[in-house]
C-alpha cells in the first residue's frame, strides 16, 4: 500500500500540478454557477470536477511521452549549452533514469482511466449528453501533440486549450452538475478559455527559440517577428476583458461581472514583463504581492527558472484571480 502511494505521489508531481489551476478554476467556477439552479446535483458535479483534473493531468503526461518520442529532452541540454535560455527540466523524471517510457504511458493511461470512470460514473446521472462534450474534449487534447494531428506543432495549440479548458471544460461541468445548458455560462467560458490559452501563449514567446530549433511550430514561432508576439498578448488579453463588458452590455452577465476588470493591473504587469522579456531577456524582476502565489521561489531561482517562472505563473494567476472574482459575483448575483 505504501509503495503505491508513493507511486501515485510520483506521478502526480511529474504531471506538473502546478498546472492544474487551468482546469480546476474554470471548473470550480462552473460548478459554483450552477449551484441552486434546478437540478443541481454535488453527486454530479464533483465527480465531473475530479474527472477533469485527472483527465488534465493524464494529458500533461500525454504530453512528455510524445514530446519524448519525437526527439527525447536532451535536446533542451544541448540548446541550453549553444546558449539558448531553453528550460531543461521537462521530462527531468525520464532523463535521470528514474523511470522509462513504458511506465509512463502506463501512467497515461491510468489516469485517462480515472477520468473515464468518472465520467461514466456522471453519465449514469445526466445520461450520454455528457459525451458529446467529454469525448472532443479528450480527442483535443490527445492531439494538442500526439500524432496523427500534433496540433501544437502546427500553431494550434492556444486554440486548442481556449476550446478545451474554456467552451467544453465549463459547459460539460455545468450540465454535469445541474442537467442544463445556460447562455451566461458559454459568455463566460470565452475569457475563461482566452485567459487559459494565454498561459500557454505566454509560455510559447519564451520558448520560442528552443521551439525553432526543435521544429516545434507553436503559434508564436508562427508569428516570427517579437512585435507581432507582443501585439497578439495584447488582443489576446483585451479580448479576455472586453468580452464580458460586452456581456454585461448585452445583458447576458450583470453588471457585477465588471468587478473582473479588477484583475486588469495583473494583465497589465504580465504584458509589461513580457515587453521586458523581448527587450531585455537578462533582466531580472522578483515577485511582488500583487502577483500572486509564485511557489518555492528560491528554489526555482536555484534551478535558473525563474526567468520563466514568474511569468508563466503571473499568467496562472491571473486566470485564478479572475475566475475567483466571477465565482464570488456568481453567488451574490443569486
Amino acid at each position: 500500500m505504501r509503495k503505491t502511494l508513493q507511486t501515485v505521489r510520483f506521478w502526480i508531481r511529474n504531471a506538473r500540478p502546478a498546472a492544474l489551476p487551468q482546469s480546476l478554476l474554470p471548473a470550480v467556477l462552473a460548478l459554483c454557477m450552477a449551484a441552486g439552479r434546478d437540478g443541481f446535483s454535488v453527486l454530479a458535479g464533483v465527480p465531473a470536477v475530479l474527472g477533469v483534473m485527472a483527465g488534465h493531468l493524464g494529458m500533461n503526461l500525454f504530453d512528455d511521452y510524445f514530446d519524448y518520442r519525437v526527439k527525447g529532452a536532451e535536446f533542451r541540454e544541448a540548446m541550453a549549452r549553444k546558449g539558448f535560455r531553453a528550460r531543461i527540466a521537462k521530462c527531468a523524471y525520464i532523463t535521470s533514469g528514474q523511470t522509462d517510457m513504458r511506465r509512463l504511458l502506463i501512467a497515461c493511461l491510468a489516469f485517462g482511466a480515472v477520468a473515464a470512470a468518472l465520467g461514466f460514473a456522471v453519465c449514469l446521472v445526466r445520461g450520454a449528453a455528457v459525451l458529446w462534450v467529454a469525448l472532443p474534449a479528450a480527442a483535443l487534447g490527445l492531439s494538442y501533440s500526439g500524432w496523427p494531428l500534433r496540433l501544437s506543432y502546427h500553431g494550434l495549440g492556444e486554440i486548442v486549450v481556449g476550446l478545451m479548458f474554456g467552451p467544453l471544460l465549463m459547459g460539460g461541468v455545468y450540465y454535469s452538475a445541474c442537467g442544463q445548458w445556460d447562455g451566461a455560462v458559454a459568455f463566460v467560458s470565452i475569457p475563461v478559455g482566452l485567459l487559459v490559452a494565454n498561459i500557454v501563449y505566454t509560455h510559447s514567446i519564451m520558448d520560442c527559440e528552443p521551439d525553432v530549433e526543435a521544429g516545434k511550430m507553436t503559434f508564436a514561432v508562427l508569428l516570427k517577428s517579437r512585435r507581432r508576439m507582443l501585439a497578439s498578448l495584447f488582443v489576446l488579453l483585451a479580448a479576455a476583458f472586453l468580452s464580458i463588458l460586452c456581456g454585461v452590455v448585452r445583458g447576458y452577465l450583470p453588471a457585477a461581472y465588471l468587478l473582473t476588470l479588477l484583475a486588469l493591473p495583473m494583465a497589465a504587469g504580465l504584458f509589461c514583463l513580457m515587453l521586458e522579456f523581448v527587450r531585455h531577456p537578462e533582466r531580472k524582476f522578483s515577485p511582488r504581492i500583487w502577483m500572486g502565489p509564485m511557489g518555492d521561489w528560491t528554489r526555482m531561482q536555484a534551478a535558473g527558472l525563474d526567468w520563466f517562472m514568474i511569468r508563466w505563473l503571473l499568467a496562472r494567476n491571473l486566470l485564478a484571480f479572475f475566475c475567483l472574482i466571477i465565482i464570488v459575483v456568481s453567488f451574490i448575483s443569486k
